[in-house]
């Protein structure tokens, strides 16, 4: 199974939400986030896991671009 998360940063917390299944979580940092997300899943898809289902998890993440400004010689 595959389980897949859309991460975005909302200006305090980093937050996973979960494409096609109701998880949501957070955390602080990037790697909170992710242990969050992996307890999440965990515990969501518990019986499933119990029954030996492997579990992968994809994660889709939002960055900005900026332009950068060039330099002239002259």
């Amino acid at each position: 199974m595959l389980v897949k998360f859309e991460i975005y940063n909302d200006g305090e917390y980093w937050c996973a939400r979960g494409i096609g299944v109701d998880i949501f979580t957070q955390g602080k940092t990037l790697d909170e986030l992710m242990v969050n997300i992996k307890e999440a899943v965990e515990v969501h898809f518990g019986e499933l896991l119990e029954g030996g289902e492997d579990i992968k998890i994809l994660s889709i993440s939002e960055t900005e671009v900026h332009s950068v400004a060039k330099v002239t010689g002259r």
